[in-house]
């Protein structure tokens, strides 16, 4: 069967049920030949993306491995969380042409910069957690007690370390989202978020110790940034969302007709 011609489909287009799972069908099958095409890639220049992960590792340290297949089982799996970021403006292209036709023209302008906002916070979290929560979770755990252990690292223990610890902050900068979300669907208001600051930071200093890094040292590096996000969200959220009593009803009459 052909694939379907990869358009986003308009809100007053009615589609059957067959042709629903037919343009899910082709956009999944082209969401899956990306991510396909990215791992090859990132598999051929496997050395590439071993580098930037171990780049964190102080004094040029390399991972080891134990067993015959770590080694290769270790770069497959790094290699497929490459392509799952190279190829992911292609899968959030297809998953937005097929949920936002669903949207009326209204409900798309708000939903459209939160959409686009999805993959920009994700992408800053992984390059804060990079640059500034791995070096400095690795050196204080590498250096903890140091005079009693001979610490070796692990190839398969680090690199899970290190995607977990990205994946969670990227997941963590979606805060956001999440609260610009809540105000717009009258959840909460950004009276409540200011009046509520202190339980956000006990949140936020809970999520933060929910992270594979485990040390207070590197909590504090997590929490500053929840913490501006917080602030960011209530700010955005005062600008782009109208209070209750500000809607303006388009059905009502014009004053005095």
């Amino acid at each position: 069967m052909a694939l379907r011609p990869q358009r986003p489909i308009a809100h007053d287009e009615r589609l059957t049920i067959v042709d629903h799972l037919g343009e899910l069908r082709s956009r999944l099958v082209v969401s899956m030949l990306a991510f396909g095409v990215a791992l090859a890639l990132c598999f051929w220049q496997n050395h590439l993306i071993l580098g930037i992960i171990n780049a964190p590792l102080p004094g040029n340290r390399q991972p080891i491995t134990f067993g015959v297949t770590e080694a290769f089982t270790t770069t497959f799996t790094n290699a497929a969380y490459a392509a799952i970021l190279i190829s992911l403006p292609v899968v959030l292209y297809q998953l937005y042409a097929f949920v936002l036709p669903a949207f009326s023209p209204d409900e798309r302008r708000v939903a459209t910069p939160l959409l686009v906002l999805i993959p920009i916070l994700f992408i800053a979290g992984v390059v804060f957690c990079y640059f500034v929560v791995l070096p400095g979770a690795i050196h204080f755990l590498l250096n903890f007690n140091a005079d009693e252990f001979k610490t070796e690292i692990r190839a398969r223990d680090y690199y899970s370390f290190a995607t977990l610890t990205m994946l969670a902050m990227g997941l963590g900068f979606q805060v956001p989202i999440g609260i610009l979300a809540a105000v717009k669907l009258r959840i909460t208001s950004v009276e409540k978020l200011r009046r509520n600051r202190r339980y956000a930071v006990v949140v936020i200093a809970v999520l933060a110790a929910l992270l594979p890094t485990i040390d207070p040292v590197t909590m504090l590096l997590e929490m500053v940034p929840l913490l501006v996000l917080y602030e960011l969200s209530i700010v955005l959220a005062k600008l782009f969302v109208r209070p209750v009593g500000e809607v303006t009803d388009p059905i009502a009459p014009a004053e005095g007709s």
